[in-house]
């Protein structure tokens, strides 16, 4: 009796791994945001996108196969895109394609290798597009060209199970000799926009001169307009004061005679002094001066 036991334990013990091996291979698991494709003899049986366990008994013969495809967000970036804009000047572009699969059948099926062809796709439609726009443009218009890229692209790739949401241009450049001649080209340029706004500075400081100059003048001339009525002016007020300007026509002999001296008015023999008359008076300097005092009938030295 114990030994029909242990044989039925021993057959118990080896039949639960090969249950469960046959369990497995009769299940179908499927992960969120993830289609299983069934194949009969390579055929599409069906498609499983419902997330869990799926039990399928025919699993376990060698021509049933399952093909899991992720249908969660993916993106590609292609570098070293060459494209030549509107005036013939190469440039290079990386682009960011954003995209999932929404059809994992025609995705695996439709298409041999959707992935080189999606480079070659974008790289057709960067030479399309871009060659109608100039470098400037491609540089400041990012954002538009992306969309314009994005929908030349999804229409193309939704035949083959693709839906592409976002194309960034990741990164633009030149080659380096056509980079440095647009660099020595911008320098020619700023050269004669400085030479420009130097010369424009010469002229505007020449005009304003001139019209400081002219200003100038005008009321120099103004000036000596008014100079004699005011000498005259001057001179009828003084002869008002008989003994003062009697002083002032002896000093404007003097200086008359000898222009080369100062002559100082030094003050009258009398009550009225230099400071009377609203003169100060001049140091004497040997030699260099004439001095002239002024007494009731006429100036002596």
């Amino acid at each position: 009796m114990m030994k029909y036991w242990l044989l039925g334990a021993t057959i118990g013990l080896l039949t639960l791994p090969i249950l469960a091996w046959l369990f497995r291979a009769m299940i179908v698991q499927v992960q969120e945001m993830e289609t299983a494709l069934v194949t009969r003899f390579g055929e599409l049986a069906t498609a499983l996108e419902t997330p869990g366990l799926h039990f399928w008994p025919t699993r376990i013969f060698p021509w049933i196969d399952v093909i899991h495809v992720s249908r969660r967000r993916d993106f590609r970036l292609f570098r070293g895109v060459h494209v030549n804009d509107a005036r013939g000047t190469t440039v290079i572009i990386d682009l960011w394609v954003e995209f999932r699969i929404v059809d994992a059948a025609r995705a695996t099926f439709s298409v041999a290798d959707w992935d080189r062809s999606l480079q070659n796709l974008v790289a057709h439609s960067a030479t399309s597009i871009l060659g109608n726009r100039e470098f400037n443009e491609i540089l400041c218009d990012r954002t538009d060209v992306g969309r314009l890229l994005q929908v030349d692209i999804a229409a193309e790739t939704e035949r083959w199970g693709l839906s592409v949401d976002q194309v960034y241009i990741h990164k633009v450049s030149l080659l380096p000799e056509v980079s440095q001649q647009i660099f020595h080209t911008i320098a020619a340029r700023l050269e004669r926009a400085k030479a420009d706004i130097e010369e424009s500075g010469r002229l505007a400081v020449a005009e304003l001169e001139a019209e400081t100059d002219a200003q100038i003048a005008g009321l120099v001339a103004d000036a000596k307009t008014h100079y004699p009525v005011a000498i005259g002016h001057a001179l009828a007020r003084l002869a008002k004061r008989p003994k003062v300007f009697h002083a002032y026509e002896e000093l404007h002999k003097l200086s008359l005679l000898r222009p080369h001296r100062t002559v100082a008015f030094r003050g009258f023999d009398g009550d009225l002094r230099a400071i009377d008359a609203a003169m100060l008076p001049i140091p004497a300097i040997e030699g260099a001066s004439d001095e002239r005092r002024l007494g009731r009938g006429g100036g002596h030295a």
